[in-house]
């Protein structure tokens, strides 16, 4: 839990996670590989719920999940998000959404992990007339809400994910509950989207791959995008960080065009009637160079911010300071077990501050933002 006090905290930033797993600009460069493998191996069993497993900081990135969710919304080089809005029917739309989201997918390096978000702590960034705020809404189970607005653009994105890890011997599966929400205010369109499955394997080949199917459908237009993200077999790289698809009407199931491609690289769509080829998404024009955030105004930083809940942890981190970071990261994990104890004596329920959370069985998670637009934030993306 986050306690409101002092503003004009440290504040510590790190460059985004880009299309190379770990580039030469990077700041974080990982421990040694084998080395993570044993540590982590020892320390669970098949079956484990990984939310409830505290990782020393020899694995951790040195950025909160939260920082990593908002990072694939405002870190991105050209203007994917505000061409979904701009398209001349409801196909081309579609089609820009599904570069979107494909776009909000990144390639993550083997044996690291975000932090887990601790109760109450919050993310606020502007990207030029993009604001986006997130906020942890329950810490077990983990689940995070979203919400971006662009007033110039009249898009909005309200999101609420509630990743579920599990260790299986060789592999780590996290299955992200919940669901995206991608608003074209303008067109009076919703696109509602799932997210694939993070795989990571152990043995016999160490890696990470997105994989799975996600479904991105706008009731409004009657059309849908049907994507399969496929990692690489035991035997071949073949099919590695490929995508395949097809967009139809959603009432007929009429197919209008394929989805092929690699969301490392390209992903084209081929008109079924006509034959011809567009690109959707290009990876490197997209991810490649992007900016890290800076803090525009200190003053107005809050506590609860993630870059200044975990800035000991995370300046520890990049210097290398394992002993540092080990006792920063317990005081604050120690501080959230006591929170949590005392508001279980007390019988008394946490109140998010930006969102309204509900949860069933038929529909999991979900999340309402308290307000209609989000504020500009204290830490913007260069432009």
């Amino acid at each position: 839990m986050v306690i409101e006090g002092e503003v004009g905290a440290r504040v510590v930033l790190t460059a985004p996670l880009s299309l190379e797993e770990e580039s030469d600009d990077a700041d974080y460069r990982a421990p040694n590989l084998l080395q993570r493998i044993l540590s982590l191996c020892s320390s669970v069993r098949p079956g484990s719920d990984l939310t409830r497993i505290q990782l020393p900081p020899l694995f951790n990135l040195p950025k909160s999940q939260l920082q990593c969710y908002g990072e694939t919304v405002y870190c991105i080089n050209n203007e994917m998000l505000s061409k979904c809005g701009k398209g001349e029917n409801s196909l081309e739309r579609l089609k820009s959404v599904v570069g979107w989201s494909i776009s909000t997918l990144r390639p993550l390096m083997f044996g690291v992990a975000p932090y887990n978000p601790i109760l109450g702590e919050t993310h606020h960034v502007s990207r030029s007339s993009l604001n986006v705020l997130l906020e942890q809404v329950s810490h077990h189970p983990p689940v995070t809400a979203l919400h971006a607005t662009d007033e110039k653009e009249n898009i909005e994105m309200i999101w609420c994910h509630n990743p579920v890890p599990k260790f299986y011997g060789t592999k780590i599966e996290t299955e992200v509950h919940g669901k995206k929400e991608l608003r074209l205010l303008n067109k009076q369109e919703k696109y509602v989207m799932n997210s694939p499955k993070l795989v990571i394997k152990l043995l016999p080949c160490p890696g990470v791959d997105w994989i799975g199917n996600v479904t991105i459908k706008c009731e409004e237009s009657d059309l849908q995008a049907d994507l399969c993200y496929k990692g690489a077999s035991f035997l071949s790289n073949k099919g590695y960080r490929s995508i395949k698809g097809n967009i139809f009407v959603t009432s007929t199931s009429k197919t209008i065009c394929e989805i092929n491609g690699h969301w490392d690289r390209s992903v084209t769509t081929k008109d079924i009637t006509t034959g011809k080829v567009n690109e959707i998404y290009n990876a490197k024009e997209s991810l490649s160079g992007m900016k890290t955030p800076i803090v525009k105004d200190p003053k107005v930083v809050m506590p609860s911010e993630s870059t200044v809940v975990w800035a000991e942890v995370s300046q520890s981190i990049l210097t290398r300071n394992w002993d540092k970071a080990k006792k920063s990261k317990a005081i604050i994990e120690e501080k959230e077990r006591e929170f949590a104890k005392e508001r279980k004596s007390k019988s008394e329920i946490w109140i998010p501050k930006h969102f309204r959370v509900s949860y069933s069985k038929e529909l999991g998670w979900e999340s309402t933002p308290n307000e209609r637009w989000v504020p500009q934030a204290p830490i913007i993306v260069p432009t």
